[in-house]
């Protein structure tokens, strides 16, 4: 699920406090930092570890990590165990970013995706090999930059091209609703085929 689907249920965390994942039985999407990073220079890999133990211990639960560091990442990858349950992704904002693109599509993720958020300018050359999802969307706030259908179509049209799932969220403005989510008549609410642990 996305944030912005009815009945979608997500917890954040910081540290090793997951409040509600051990106990709830029922599952949940949650969405790991949403405030922080977990492949930061400064968070210890065994710390690291301990999430990852946290998320294969709950595998009715569904966790997406978004991480900037994407070299990190790579790296540390074959250092860690990856639960069935757990959706990697990096963010890209601009073409200045998009060398970050090749590094989740190396690690051992049931889900690895692209979030594109805000949307900053257009990413020529995106490479979504090994990417099953892409997000797309404006920023919003008071200093909110604008950004242009033709960015956020060529990604579309490139995610179709590929039959990776595609997800328009918004497009932006000075409130997070403030834009509506149709690009082009419809709305864009595509999500990667999963099956679970």
């Amino acid at each position: 699920m996305h944030p912005d689907e009815p009945g979608t249920k997500y917890c954040f965390f910081s540290g090793l406090d997951m409040p509600g994942t051990t106990e709830q039985k029922n599952p949940r999407t949650v969405f790991v930092n949403s405030m922080s990073d977990l492949f930061h220079a400064r968070v210890p890999l065994d710390f690291v570890r301990q999430v990852f133990e946290v998320m294969a211990d709950t595998p009715q639960h569904t966790y997406q990590v978004l991480t900037k560091r994407a070299r990190r990442l790579r790296q540390v990858a074959d250092q860690l165990v990856w639960p069935g349950n757990l959706w990697m992704g990096v963010s890209v904002e601009t073409a200045k970013e998009l060398p970050r693109v090749d590094d989740p599509g190396q690690v051992p993720a049931s889900v690895r995706f692209l979030s594109c958020e805000p949307l900053l300018g257009p990413l020529d050359g995106l490479n979504l090999d090994g990417i099953h999802w892409v997000i797309a969307g404006g920023e919003s706030g008071p200093r909110h930059r604008p950004m242009e259908e033709a960015w956020v179509t060529q990604i579309r049209d490139l995610c179709l091209d590929e039959r990776v799932a595609f997800f328009f969220k918004q497009w932006g403005g000075h409130m997070p609703k403030a834009g509506d989510r149709t690009l082009q008549g419809r709305t864009w609410d595509q999500m990667p085929a999963f099956t679970g642990v």
